[in-house]
This record gives C-alpha cells, sequence and structure tokens, in this order.
C-alpha cells in the first residue's frame, strides 16, 4: 500500500533539486538540511546549525499497510540507493575476492569503507591526492565509511578509551595512534565518501552495568563534536549511531537524545554482537519506534537474511555485513534454503549452477563440480562464490523492496521462510515473535 503524502521543500533546497524531484508526482519527498556550526560545540548552536541544504534526499515510495517495512530511494551525491539496500563491506577499499568492475556489474549502488584501516593504509595523504576514495577505487556509485569506533570491541586488547578519543596500537607495526571525534571526521572528509559515520563509544553487545552508559552518553558528547567537526556539510552525510546497549531506558535516552540533533540520518549500533536474539530484535524495534520517519535507518552489522527480512519489517532501511564475503572463502555460497557448502564432496559431479534460479555470473557459466574442483586447488573458487553471495544479498533486498510497493510484503516473508527452513517448527522463535510484533503470523 502506497501512503502519499505532501511535498514541503525547504527554502535553502536548490532549484534544481526541487525541480528534479517535483516532476516526480508517483511518491513523497522529504527533504532535510543540515550544516555544522564549526565554531563551537553546545545545544543553541547545533540547533542552529542548518544553514546549507544536506547533499541527502529521502524519497519514501511506499510503506507496508502491515508491518513497518518502507521501499524509499536515497539521493546521495553520486547516485540513487533503492532501500531497503545490503551494503556490501570493502575494508580497505575493495571487497575481498570481487573487483570493482564485477560489484558494480551486480548492481550495487553503496558499499563501505573502514575509516581506521583506510587511514594508516594507505592513508588519507594518498587517497586525497586520487580525488578521494572513489578516485582511488574508480568507483562512481556511492560509499559510506565507518568512524573507526567498531575497532575498539574488534582490536579491544589493542585499544584505550578516553573521552578525548580512543588510543590505538597499530596491529600493522605497533605504532601508536590517537583516533579523535575530529580525526575521524577529518579521515572521512579526505576519504570523501557520501555517508560518514559519527566516532561513538562501542562496547560488546554482552557488557552490562556502568560501561554501558558510560559509552551511551560519551556518543552523545562524541557526537556534537563530529557534527561541528565535519567541513563538508553540504557535500557528505554525517550518520548519528544510538547506542544504549540492551537496556532499554539508556536506549530510549540516547535516542531522545540524539534525535534532537538534525543529522541526515540515525544507524542503530551496539547490536549484532553475540547477544540473544530475543535482545537484538527488541532493541531493533525499539529504536526504530523512536526515530524519525523522515530519516534513513541503517542497521549496522546485519547480514544474514532471515535477519535481513525481519529487521525490514521492523522498519529499517539499510544494512551491512562482512558475511557474505566470509563466508565465501570458506567455501559456504547463500541460496534461498540456507547455504550449499562447495566444498563438501557430495557436489564433485554435481553439474547444477549453485542456485539455478540465480542470474549471477557464477551461476550463469560455472557448476558445482567445477567450483568444488577448484575449491581444492585454485583461490578462483572463492572468487566465484563472492559474486554469487553477494549478488545473493542485492538481489534478496530487490525482491523484498518490489514486495513492499505491491503490497504483498507480508505474503513475501511467509514464501521466504517457508523456503528457507523445512518446517515451521525449524522457524527462529525470535523471529516468529518479531515479526508478530508486526502482525505478521507464520504458523
Amino acid at each position: 500500500m502506497v501512503k502519499w503524502l505532501n511535498v514541503d521543500w525547504p527554502t535553502r533546497l536548490s532549484t534544481a533539486a526541487a525541480s528534479r524531484y517535483a516532476q516526480n508526482n508517483m511518491a513523497a519527498v522529504v527533504e532535510r538540511g543540515t550544516v555544522a556550526n564549526n565554531t563551537q560545540v553546545d545545544q543553541m548552536s547545533l540547533k542552529k546549525a542548518v544553514s546549507a541544504a544536506s547533499p541527502l534526499t529521502l524519497r519514501i515510495v511506499a510503506e507496508c499497510s502491515v508491518t513497518k517495512a518502507r521501499a524509499c530511494d536515497l539521493i546521495l551525491p553520486h547516485s540513487a540507493v533503492s532501500t531497503p539496500v545490503f551494503m556490501p563491506v570493502g575494508t580497505q577499499g575493495t571487497l575481498k575476492g570481487i573487483t570493482v568492475d564485477q560489484l558494480e556489474g551486480l548492481g550495487c549502488q553503496i558499499c563501505l569503507g573502514n575509516t581506521y584501516h583506510l587511514g594508516m593504509r594507505p592513508g588519507p595523504e594518498l587517497i586525497t591526492k586520487a580525488n578521494g576514495l572513489h578516485g582511488f577505487m574508480n568507483w562512481k556509485n556511492n560509499l559510506l565509511t565507518d568512524s573507526g569506533g567498531f575497532q575498539m570491541v574488534s582490536l579491544v586488547e589493542l585499544s584505550e578509551v578516553t573521552e578525548e578519543g580512543v588510543k590505538f596500537k597499530s596491529p600493522y607495526d605497533g605504532k601508536e595512534i590517537h583516533l579523535s571525534p575530529e580525526k575521524s571526521i577529518s579521515i572521512q572528509n579526505s576519504l570523501g565518501s557520501d555517508i560518514m559515520m559519527q566516532l561513538d563509544d562501542v562496547v560488546s553487545s554482552t557488557v552490562t552495568g556502568p560501561r554501558v552508559e558510560e559509552a551511551m552518553h560519551r556518543s552523545i558528547r562524541w557526537l556534537d563534536r563530529c557534527i561541528a567537526a565535519n567541513g563538508n556539510p553540504d557535500k557528505q552525510n554525517l550518520f548519528a549511531i544510538i547506542q544504549g546497549g540492551l537496556n532499554a531506558e539508556l536506549r530510549k535516552a540516547c535516542l531522545d537524545e540524539m534525535t534532537k540533533r538534525d543529522v541526515p540520518g540515525f544507524a542503530i549500533g551496539g547490536l549484532s554482537g553475540g547477544e540473544e536474539k530475543d535482545d537484538f530484535w527488541r532493541m531493533v524495534t525499539l529504536s526504530t519506534d523512536h526515530l524519525p520517519r523522515e530519516k534513513p535507518r541503517y542497521l549496522m552489522g546485519v547480514g544474514y537474511a532471515v535477519d535481513l527480512v525481519v529487521c525490514v519489517a521492523l522498519g529499517c532501511d539499510m544494512f551491512d555485513c562482512v558475511f557474505p564475503t566470509r563466508t565465501a572463502r570458506f567455501g559456504s555460497a547463500l541460496v534461498p534454503w540456507g547455504s550449499l557448502q562447495v566444498k563438501h564432496k557430495q557436489y564433485a559431479k554435481d553439474f547444477r549452477p549453485i542456485d539455478p534460479d540465480c542470474q549471477c555470473p557464477t551461476c550463469k557459466r560455472h557448476s558445482r563440480a567445477y567450483l568444488h574442483a577448484l575449491f581444492k586447488t585454485d583461490t578462483a573458487a572463492m572468487h566465484h562464490i563472492t559474486i554469487h553471495n553477494v549478488a545473493y544479498q542485492l538481489t534478496l533486498m530487490r525482491s523484498v523492496r518490489q514486495s513492499i510497493i505491491e503490497g504483498r510484503f507480508p505474503e513475501f516473508i511467509r514464501t521466504f521462510m517457508k523456503r528457507m527452513f523445512e518446517s515451521p517448527d525449524q522457524y527462529p522463535r525470535w523471529a516468529v515473535d518479531a515479526l508478530a510484533s508486526v502482525h505478521v503470523t507464520l504458523e
């Protein structure tokens, strides 16, 4: 079901942008403006920091009449992104096992780069000389860069967190590196990404107690510093990251405070780190319940197919994860019925493609038997499976989007789950409960 909206054009939106989207009367357009005040970090200056238009347009195309799912067009500086969207992760400016041309050929509209790793190697100075990360990669579509904050968890033995920022010991040479909110934004400004993430104080989702509250409040303070430090607010979009762990009261407090800042978008952070799935989905739905409808919602670190479909139903727009590329390196191909372990001997004489219904280059050209043989002798097998896995994720999100637009998303969910699991008694309890919370029954 499509919900029609009135269009409210901001006074600072360029004439060209207004004209371009006003011509499309098939969907609502929500335009928001934001800019950082670089002189003082206080509440008054932040509220007034809207003197330039944000380089982001969220165009709501359709909303599910049953769940909280929605299909949007996210207009960014380099191209439009159709949501819901899965964003492949290219840690150091490339996805492992796939070239930029191949990624583009799969229809990828946005991918990720890692500020921490790119900031150390090859470094922002060299990337600046290449006209930013787009030029360095020769990538014409959009880029999102994370802040480097996740390394507080992944490299916890090499890091120390203070109010000023994070001190790391380089995993490459042991050299001490200091990453402050200002430094993170400076690096991301040099990279020239379309979406930048604030530096947040990241703790594992399984941590409880005072450290979670400390990290939540510090993330709010660091958001203000990131807003003030952004040198390209009219070219790059800064997203806030909601923290608070698994504590509903803390997460709600973070939501209340961060949504007072007129940033272009919001991410749901601090999850997908080993917590119970029941806690996970409840924190996701708490977040989407309180995030502004007119801003994109990015759920960080989620990549399993069931998680993607359920969290779209809970109201999320954007997702990222290394899962499809990492699992490919172990010979695991993603399919609608789960996964297919190409290296297993049962596929040694199987001349079918990984998925007969898949239209990716790997499935069009190569058999399971061929990939099985390659996996024993050649890294090319991992390359072919990576192409397939990324294609699977992107295609899944396109199918989800189409079902939302056509008003059949709840039925899509039921069909998806029936194909993913052999019987209803295998459905994950958390997924059943999460979907029931948005009025989708599976049994």
